[in-house]
């Protein structure tokens, strides 16, 4: 989880400068999705651990 939001964050940071954007703006629209599929990784992991049982 924790590796998906730093590769998130470290190529949001790469896009604004490729595109010389001073608001951070790919910063945070990419982290953001990094976050939310990391969310949605481990949410859909937990529920194949349980249905396992």
């Amino acid at each position: 989880m924790g590796l998906t939001i730093y590769l998130g964050s470290k190529l949001g940071e790469w896009l604004d400068i490729k595109f010389d954007n001073q608001d951070q703006l790919y910063y945070k629209i990419v982290t953001l999705c990094a976050v939310f599929i990391a969310i949605f990784a481990v949410i859909k992991q937990v529920i194949n651990l349980t249905n396992k049982d």
